[in-house]
């Protein structure tokens, strides 16, 4: 129990930072090159590129603080399902931006601001839950470290011939 709370307590200040990052990069975005003046689909843009961006900070985060200890050995393998995983939760957070955007015609930046936290919320939930007991299960860290000595040989060790028995 103690890990799950210090895993949730790191997972939550992670997702902090990312929070922050995703939020600015999609404000920033939002009002300049991908406002929705500019460009029709341009929140949905701004949020696949500002979650992209956070995608990387929060990996780098969750491998490093919050699940450091059960860690894949194969880096590769680790970063494909961390990346599969926050995809998923990027199609919640674009799913809750659509559905306010264009669904519901609410279309204020502060509008688009509630939908990115709601979806955010949801979607940490669902990573969450994944991260831990997919990509950073410590049941798959524990089976990379086992080591199998090697068997002896079945039956006792016949004595090697010298040369000379041989003949």
């Amino acid at each position: 129990m103690r890990l799950l709370i210090s895993q949730l307590a790191r997972f939550g200040a992670v997702g902090a930072i990312g929070f922050v990052v995703d939020t600015a990069i999609f404000n920033l975005l939002s009002v300049t090159v991908l406002s929705p003046d500019r460009l029709h689909e341009g929140p949905l843009w701004a949020k696949v590129i500002s979650t992209s961006i956070a995608i990387v900070v929060n990996w780098i985060g969750n491998r490093y603080w919050t699940f450091n200890r059960d860690r894949p050995a194969n880096v590769a393998r680790e970063a494909v399902e961390f990346a599969s995983v926050s995809i998923v939760g990027l199609l919640i957070a674009i799913a809750c931006l659509w559905i306010s955007h264009y669904g519901l015609q609410f279309t204020s930046l502060a509008a688009d601001n509630i939908a990115n936290f709601i979806g955010l919320g949801l979607g940490t939930v669902f990573r969450f839950v994944l991260y831990r007991y997919w990509v950073y299960n410590p049941k798959r860290a524990r089976a990379r470290v086992r080591v199998v000595a090697p068997t002896p040989p079945a039956g006792p060790a016949a004595p090697a011939a010298s040369f000379e028995e041989a003949r």
